[in-house]
């Protein structure tokens, strides 16, 4: 990265240390950085600075942060933006990517690997099938999460369509399944 002109890069986290250590991380690497924790200040940062890449958390105060995309791109539309999340599933992934992201990592995530997911020109798909299939437990865990996005994030619109009462999907919500 040029010292003269150090790329704008907003951080939209709605926790305070995590956005503050990380946008610290980002401006060492060469990055002039900009911090929000809600989705109003992310809006007018990005109004205010026309960031060229914006790092995304999924959940902002209890809210999607997909639905935060698009006004971010609307308010800086050559933005590159990373969505973080510490829930991965494929079905936001696939939202994210549609809805203008250029990808998708799930927390943690290396710094360096934050940067090179920025800066990638194509979002890489691996092709290849898995050396084993899923457990039970994540392929009813993408369900879920394929299900929530088509219900807007409304857990009790969600527990309907899944015939399911609305504390256990809360329950299963709680507990993402481990690495497989």
């Amino acid at each position: 990265m040029s010292p003269e002109h150090a790329p704008v890069l907003l951080v939209v986290d709605d926790d305070p240390a995590f956005n503050r250590v990380l946008s610290r991380a980002l401006a060492q690497r060469g990055f002039d950085t900009y911090g929000a924790t809600d989705s109003e200040g992310a809006l007018e940062l990005a109004q205010d600075h026309a960031p060229e890449f914006i790092v995304l958390d999924l959940n902002i105060g209890g809210e999607s942060g997909l639905k935060l995309i698009r006004p971010l791109l609307e308010a800086s539309p050559d933005a590159r933006i990373l969505v973080l999340t510490g829930y991965a599933s494929i079905a936001t992934a696939v939202d994210a990517v549609k809805l203008g992201a250029v990808q998708y990592l799930a927390k943690p995530a290396e710094v360096d690997a934050i940067v090179k997911g920025l800066q990638a020109e194509v979002v890489v798909i691996d092709e290849h099938a898995p050396d084993a299939p899923m457990s039970v437990d994540r392929l009813e865990w993408e369900h879920i999460q394929r299900v929530l996005g088509e219900h807007d994030g409304n857990i009790s619109a969600t527990a309907r369509a899944l015939q399911m009462h609305r504390r256990t999907l809360q329950r299963k919500l709680a507990r993402p399944p481990s690495g497989d």
